[in-house]
């Protein structure tokens, strides 16, 4: 670290690789912490979570229960054992709350003044949280906090034939404003919050779509991922049909028609393009974690290993942002299990809920993480500030530091 140091004062190396490798560092480092909660508010299990992109202060919870959370992760208290508190729900006594079980929730990505949420009811609901409501009902070691008040909060709605799974809005659009819809039906749908109508349907699934996910970097690019085993790519100004289906075999596999074309051996319920958008993840029901190269549609090969997956809805898994060595972080039963995204390699699991998980998220401002259970619980995971190591012995020092942990800190003062 001290090399780092040195070396951006002198200004001998990029600042920005000092700060991949700090991040670096805290990710490698995230653990269950015992300072900070989370305000548990739904009385079933946590199917999504969202944290806006604009601060990273705000936090969007859904749950099995209909409801829906609003969190205030930021630690306003200054004090080192904390709660971040419900800000406010959309609980069962709102008039508009969603009957069933919400199964995405998302902010717009551009501020935080409206969000999705979609649910088994077959509705996607667009919320306006401009409408404020301020209050001075907060403890005195509090400043004063504008809340949103629970019945203020207003939604207008896309109604479908069809249970929806999942839904997504581009983080990088400037030029539409469409939500990519997947539901039970084998069509995929887009949904014009300018229009307020379904402006087009995408066409070449055979079963339910499971998950839906626009590239971070292209914003027309859409990718969809469907119980037939497929995943598809779309450019969506196209009327011809998706740009590639991928093939986990690249084209060199079984003239067999079921097999032609698949991605996964079983359904394919979770995507998720990397950060800078050149390589996407999809997860499916054969225990399976696949990499892709998003431009050609080739899969990279990368072995994950067994990725335990026995969920039959979207699973929802996230990805680092600003790491020297990126990483992905996949529901796992109970746990949720850390890899770098190039290498396969598994870092760690994460250990504390009691059931299994179905989504998480990531803080890319502070490199935290935070899980959501059917244990009905929302835990935080929070880089460790120290490693206790014994300061005697260099050799069991040494065996204890994660292997990428040490390429990411080589500093050349050791040698010195």
């Amino acid at each position: 670290m001290l090399g780092f140091l040195s070396a951006r004062q002198a200004g001998l190396d990029d600042p920005l690789r000092f700060r991949r490798a700090e991040s670096t560092r805290r990710v490698l480092a995230l653990e269950l912490n015992k300072d900070r909660d989370v305000e548990r508010i739904h009385g079933s299990g946590v199917n999504t979570l969202d944290i806006e992109p604009v601060e990273g202060r705000y936090m969007l919870s859904g749950g099995s229960d209909g409801v829906i959370v609003l969190y205030d992760l930021e630690n306003s208290s200054r004090q080192p054992c904390y709660t971040c508190k419900a800000v406010c729900s959309v609980g069962r006594n709102h008039p508009d709350v969603h009957k069933y079980s919400v199964e995405t929730v998302q902010w717009y990505p551009h501020d935080t003044g409206m969000f999705t949420s979609s649910s088994f009811d077959k509705t996607l609901k667009v919320w306006d949280t401009n409408t404020l409501q301020t209050t001075t009902k907060t403890p005195d070691c509090f400043p004063p906090i504008t809340f949103l008040s629970i019945f203020s909060m207003t939604a207008d709605v896309f109604n479908f034939e069809e249970t929806v799974y999942s839904h997504h809005m581009s983080p990088v659009a400037t030029k539409h404003c469409l939500v990519a819809v997947g539901t039970r039906g084998p069509k995929v749908q887009l949904c014009d919050l300018k229009s307020g109508s379904c402006s087009h349907i995408l066409q070449g699934h055979r079963q339910e779509i499971l998950a839906v996910s626009w590239s971070p970097r292209y914003e027309y690019i859409l990718a969809t991922a469907s119980a037939d085993s497929r995943v598809k790519l779309w450019d969506v100004r196209r009327a011809s049909g998706c740009l590639i289906t991928l093939d986990q075999h690249n084209g060199k596999k079984s003239q067999a028609v079921e097999s032609a074309n698949t991605a996964h051996n079983g359904k394919v319920n979770g995507l998720c393009f990397t950060s800078d958008g050149l390589h996407l993840l999809t997860v499916g029901t054969d225990d399976r974690m696949r990499l892709w190269n998003s431009s050609n549609g080739e899969n990279t090969l990368v072995n994950y290993g067994k990725v335990c997956n026995d969920s039959r809805k979207g699973l929802k898994f996230t990805v680092s942002c600003g790491c020297s060595s990126e990483f992905v972080f996949v529901p796992y039963g109970s746990t949720i299990a850390v890899y770098t995204i190039y290498s396969g390699e598994q870092i760690t699991m994460l250990k504390g809920h009691y059931k299994s998980v179905d989504c998480c998220v990531f803080q890319s401002n502070f490199q935290e993480l935070y899980s959501g259970s059917r244990d009905c619980n929302i835990l935080a995971w929070v880089p460790s500030l120290y490693e206790a190591v014994p300061e005697d012995d260099e050799t069991t020092t040494k065996s204890q530091l994660n292997p990428a942990f040490e390429d990411a800190w080589s500093s050349s003062d050791e040698d010195g």
